[in-house]
C-alpha cells in the first residue's frame, strides 16, 4: 500500500482526492474484526490481517485514520510510535514502496518497522466499551489495604494520578480490585502494565477469576491475545508501543523496574496510551529518589502501605561475609558460609531461592551446589523453562533455585528462605535488594524466614536496603498495621 502526504493529510495513494477528515457514517456496517484490532491502538498496515479493499471501505466511511509513523521536527526525526529523537536510533534504506531514501525507527523495531512512508492505522469509530459489573472475590481487605483501595477508587472515579508505596507481599493486586471494578462498572476501559512478562503471566490467572465477565487478555512478546480486544488488558510495557488514547485509567506495576525506569521510550507509550482525560496509577514497593522526594514535599498525590496484609513485620536482612566468593569458583568451589547455608536447607527440608549476579557466576556455581544435591536447578531470563522451573518449585520438585534478578519481584512462593551470593555486586542495587528480600515471609501461613546478604564487602546499597525495609515495620508498627 503506497501513501500519498499532503501537509499533515495522510491518506493511501488510491484515495488521495477524496476529502480529509471524512465523517463517520452511522449506517456503515463494520467489520468487528477489524474494530477488535484497531480500537485503542495505532498500527502498522504489516500488523492488519485485513484486505486493502476493506481498510479502505473503513477509511471513506470515517472509521479508520491514518498519522505519519515517522515527522521531522526542525528536520531532527521522532517516532510516532515510541517517541525515540535520538538520532543515533534512526537508519535509513533504499525503500521499493516510496521509491526513496527512507527513513526508519531501530529503537522500537521488535515491534515491526516504522519509516517515513508507513503510516500508523487508528480506529474513529464507534467504542466497544459497555459496562461491566464483574467482581467475583470474597476476600477482606487489611486496615492499610483498605485505605490504600479507597485513594485508587477516587483516583479512578476522578481521573486524578496516584503513586500507591506498598511494600512487597502488602497485598498491592487486591489493593486495585474495588477501582477497577468501579471502572468497569461506569464503561471504563482499563490497562495494568508491568516491565515484565513473568508478572503478567501470573496476574493474568486471578484477573480472569475476579473480573470473569470482562474477559481480561494478556499482552506480551508472542501472546495469544494480540488480536483481542477487552475493557481489562494486562500488557507489558513494551506492548504499549502500539496503543494510542486507548485507557480512561492505566495502572503500572513495579514501576521503578528496568527497563522502565530507564528508558523514556517505554514512559512515552504510557502517555501515549492513556486517554486525554484518565487516572494514572504508579505501584512500587521501592520508590526511585526522586519519587520519594516528590512525595515527602507533597508534589505527588501518594498513599502509603508499609505493613503485609497478614501484619507481620518484614524480615530483616543479615549481612553476612561471604568469603572471596569468585575466587572460590574459579577452583571449582563455593565459599563455606554460602555452602553451609545451602547445606542446612537441603538439612531441613526448606526450600530456598540463592540470587546470584549474572548468568556466567550461576553457571559456575550450578554444578557445585548440585553436589551437595542433585535436583538443584538454576533460572534466569532467557531460559526457555523459567515459568516451568518456577511451578516445579512451589510443587516440591525443585528443592533450591538458582536464579539472577529476573526473580527479585512478582514472583509468589511461600515458605521460602532466601540468599544472596555476592551482594556487593553493583546489579544489587538498594531497590533490588529489598524486593529480593521481599520474597519472604509473604503469606499468612508462613509469615517469616531467612533473608541472607552474604558479601565480600558491604556496600551502600545493601545498608540502604536494610535501613529501608526496618523505616517501613517502624511505620507500619506506628499506624497499628504490624501485631506487637
Amino acid at each position: 500500500m503506497r501513501f500519498h502526504y499532503d501537509n499533515e493529510k495522510i491518506s493511501p495513494e488510491a484515495l488521495a482526492n477524496l476529502p480529509g477528515n471524512l465523517s463517520l457514517n452511522p449506517t456503515f456496517t463494520i467489520n468487528p474484526d477489524l474494530q477488535s484490532l484497531l480500537e485503542g491502538k495505532a498500527l502498522l498496515p504489516d500488523e492488519i490481517p485485513h484486505t486493502l479493499e476493506e481498510i479502505q471501505t473503513h477509511y471513506e466511511n470515517g472509521h479508520l485514520s491514518y498519522s505519519k509513523g515517522i515527522h521531522l521536527v526542525n528536520t531532527t526525526p521522532q517516532c510516532n510510535r515510541c517517541g525515540n529523537q535520538d538520532h543515533s536510533l534512526f537508519a535509513s534504506f533504499p525503500c521499493s514502496r516510496c521509491n526513496e531514501k527512507c527513513t526508519y525507527c531501530r529503537k522500537c523495531i521488535m515491534m515491526g518497522r516504522v519509516s517515513q512512508c508507513k503510516p500508523l492505522i487508528q480506529w474513529d469509530g464507534p467504542s466497544q466499551n459497555t459496562t461491566i459489573d464483574s467482581l467475583q472475590w470474597t476476600g477482606t481487605l487489611s486496615q492499610g489495604q483498605q485505605t490504600a483501595s479507597d485513594k485508587v477508587a477516587a483516583s479512578i472515579q476522578g481521573n486524578t494520578d496516584l503513586l500507591v508505596w506498598a511494600v512487597c507481599g502488602a497485598g498491592k493486586t487486591e489493593v486495585l480490585f474495588h477501582g477497577i471494578h468501579q471502572a468497569l462498572k461506569t464503561g471504563k476501559r482499563v490497562c495494568i502494565a508491568t516491565p515484565r512478562t513473568d508478572v503478567i503471566l501470573e496476574l493474568a490467572p486471578r484477573l480472569r477469576k475476579v473480573f470473569p465477565e470482562a474477559h481480561p487478555i494478556a499482552l506480551y512478546g508472542g501472546s495469544d491475545d494480540r488480536h483481542k480486544y477487552s475493557q481489562l488488558v494486562l500488557s507489558t510495557t513494551h506492548q504499549l508501543y502500539r496503543y494510542k488514547e486507548a485507557f480512561d485509567t492505566l495502572i503500572v506495576d513495579e514501576v521503578d523496574a528496568f527497563p522502565y525506569s530507564f528508558d523514556s521510550t517505554l514512559q512515552y507509550a504510557v502517555e501515549k496510551a492513556r486517554k486525554p482525560t484518565s487516572s494514572l496509577i504508579y505501584l512500587t514497593a521501592t520508590p526511585n529518589s526522586a519519587l520519594q522526594r516528590e512525595c515527602s514535599r507533597g508534589k505527588r498525590n501518594h498513599v502509603t502501605i508499609p505493613a503485609r496484609y497478614h501484619r507481620h513485620p518484614l524480615p530483616v536482612p543479615a549481612l553476612q561475609w561471604g568469603g572471596n566468593w569468585k575466587a572460590a569458583l574459579e577452583k571449582g568451589k563455593l565459599a563455606l558460609p554460602i555452602k553451609k547455608w545451602t547445606e542446612k536447607r537441603i538439612t531441613t527440608n526448606k526450600k530456598a531461592l540463592i540470587f546470584l549476579p549474572s548468568v556466567k557466576a550461576m553457571d559456575k556455581a550450578l554444578p557445585l551446589f548440585q553436589k551437595l544435591h542433585p535436583e538443584i536447578e538454576a533460572v534466569h531470563a532467557e531460559d526457555p523453562e523459567r515459568k516451568e522451573k518456577v511451578q516445579r518449585m512451589r510443587d516440591g520438585e525443585i528443592p533450591i533455585l538458582l536464579t539472577t534478578t529476573i526473580l527479585e519481584r512478582g514472583v509468589t512462593i511461600p515458605n521460602i528462605d532466601v540468599a544472596v551470593m555476592g551482594a556487593e555486586e553493583e546489579i544489587f542495587t538498594e531497590s533490588a535488594l529489598v524486593q529480593i528480600a521481599g520474597r519472604v515471609g509473604r503469606s499468612a501461613a508462613h509469615p517469616t524466614g531467612d533473608i541472607t546478604f552474604f558479601h565480600y564487602g558491604k556496600t551502600r546499597s545493601m545498608l540502604k536496603s536494610v535501613h529501608h525495609i526496618k523505616e517501613m515495620n517502624r511505620q507500619g508498627t506506628k499506624r497499628g498495621l504490624i501485631k506487637k
